[in-house]
């Protein structure tokens, strides 16, 4: 069986090790071209492509999938079938019917809940007690698809996106293997058409979501500042000046304050008093700074309690 994979991020090429490991034949990736990255914008091939190199398969990387160009491409590898995982283009009906058995989608979650681009975030945010990922045969919809298999996990209390992420992309690679030895076998492939109830969207996250409102709950703020870990990261405004938050815990203990005021700290955290109860900051970042326990950042500022950070979310940069 001739397995052609698209994917771009961490989250792709895991689920690519994952079918390559198995013995899969992929004679084809497609991932997203080379994108301009850090402080010298150098051209870094994605996390897809690298592991793609390495393993000696052919890597094309299409501006768009929409054309003659693309369709042709894999018509000429004669694949059965087509895994998405994670791929950041769209795939348009001149290519989801090029090959066999059509393509078939990784996504991190369990379908209809959070169809979109960002469902591990949206998972966190909501306070979520699970998640899963979805094995979907895909159509022209926004993950509309007939699902094929769903594997459930929980969504742990300390969880941030990154984690939940990494945990999700093995879960992924195992699911996607599965289903595909099973095609390969000649097995016949259930597809169940998903629940009309229940359909929740997932769109991209906006920079400015990522800023803190003291007057929220601490549990809302905790929960945003794991959902935008690693990406973008959650931030605020301490002293006039941005500062990212990285590392949380929320208390329903009233703070006594106003909310964004420091009613507490010591050499390793500093408790911040919210609309309804308090959280205690422990590691944070300051602009152009790096990651840093609040010891280091409290080093060198007249910080004490009393000290404000803005109480309204924050103005991004």
């Amino acid at each position: 069986m001739k397995v052609g994979f698209a994917g771009t991020p961490a989250f792709g090429a895991t689920v690519l090790a994952a079918l390559l490991d198995a013995g899969i034949e992929v004679p084809l990736v497609l991932t997203q071209p080379d994108r301009p990255r850090g402080r010298g914008l150098r051209h870094d091939p994605s996390p897809v492509k690298r592991l793609a190199l390495a393993r000696g398969v052919r890597v094309e990387q299409p501006a768009t999938l929409v054309g003659d160009a693309a369709r042709e491409t894999l018509d000429a590898a004669r694949l059965d079938v087509v895994a998405v995982a994670a791929y950041g283009l769209l795939l348009p009906p001149s290519i989801l019917g090029v090959p066999r058995d059509g393509c078939i989608n990784v996504h991190a979650s369990l379908l209809p809940r959070w169809r979109g681009a960002a469902p591990i975030q949206r998972a966190i945010l909501a306070g979520d007690d699970e998640t899963g990922v979805t094995i979907m045969q895909m159509d022209a919809g926004l993950d509309t698809g007939e699902m094929i298999d769903a594997k459930r996990i929980a969504i742990e209390p300390r969880d941030t996106a990154g984690t939940l992420e990494a945990k999700l992309a093995e879960l992924g690679g195992q699911a996607l293997t599965s289903v595909l030895g099973r095609m390969a076998a000649g097995e016949f492939i259930l597809r169940t058409p998903q629940p009309t109830t229940g359909v929740t969207l997932a769109p991209k996250i906006r920079a400015e979501e990522a800023a803190i409102d003291w007057n929220a709950s601490a549990a809302s703020i905790d929960r945003r500042i794991r959902a935008f870990d690693p990406v973008p990261g959650a931030y605020a405004s301490f002293e006039g000046r941005r500062v990212k938050l990285w590392r949380a815990e929320s208390s329903d203990a009233a703070g006594g304050a106003a909310p964004g005021t420091v009613v507490d700290l010591d050499a390793s955290f500093i408790v911040v008093a919210c609309g309804n109860g308090t959280t205690k900051l422990t590691e944070l970042q300051p602009a152009g700074g790096k990651r840093m326990p609040a010891s280091a950042f409290l080093a060198g500022r007249r910080a004490g309690r009393g000290a404000r950070f803005d109480p309204g979310a924050a103005t991004a940069e």
